[in-house]
């Protein structure tokens, strides 16, 4: 079995195809140094490329909610965070595989349960809020934004190249649960919504 660097898309196809039979032991290849990674079915391509790019904004996305959980948090939504993370590897997993379908219809489909959860604990929202309020609040909210992001470069790839449905509409719920979140966070920490006021400093 040829050596994997830990953190390329290749290293977690292994992972998925072998159930961490094996331990990555080697940080470094050099066989990047071209400016190209590999894929989990064996080809190569840029770093840059549309499939990196959707790749590397999961994995921000991940990364991301890794911060937020060194916050305290309630631990529903702890354990859902936690739960998130691993969805998320699910898809990382499967942007490495070019036509690999990961994710189940189960796991989106548990996004929207849980927005469903939280949203109904909060008033309606009749104004337009700024991303703040308390720190674990303000993280969610860059989470979100940086899903979005994931989202927009993965509808990108899905213009190319096929994407599973179940990969496309988990980033989009997720980012719809990490805006409730957001005013959820505030609003049990006694802050509630930081309201944008229109031409405030006109």
């Amino acid at each position: 079995m040829p050596v994997l660097q830990a953190n390329t898309p290749q290293a977690q196809r292994s992972v998925y195809n072998a159930g961490m039979g094996y331990r990555l032991s080697k940080i470094y290849t050099r066989t990047g140094d071209a400016g190209t990674t590999g894929l989990g079915d064996g080809s190569r391509t840029a770093k840059d490329s549309a499939r990196i790019t959707a790749l590397g904004d999961v994995d921000e996305t991940n990364s991301l909610i890794g911060v937020i959980l060194c916050e305290e948090l309630p631990a529903e939504v702890r354990e859902l965070f936690i739960g998130i993370q691993h969805d998320l590897f699910d898809l990382g997993g499967e942007l490495s595989i070019p036509g690999a379908s990961l994710l189940k219809a189960t796991q989106p489909a548990r996004l929207e349960a849980a927005i469903d959860r939280f949203n109904a604990e909060l008033d309606p929202l009749k104004e337009f809020i700024l991303p703040g309020g308390v720190r674990a609040a303000a993280l969610i909210h860059l989470a979100r934004t940086v899903c979005r992001r994931a989202e927009r470069t993965l509808v990108a790839l899905a213009a190319g190249e096929p994407i599973s449905e179940s990969g496309r509409q988990y980033l989009n719920r997720l980012s719809d649960l990490l805006f409730v979140l957001g005013r959820w966070v505030n609003k049990t920490s006694g802050q509630g919504d930081v309201l944008w006021q229109k031409g405030k400093n006109a």
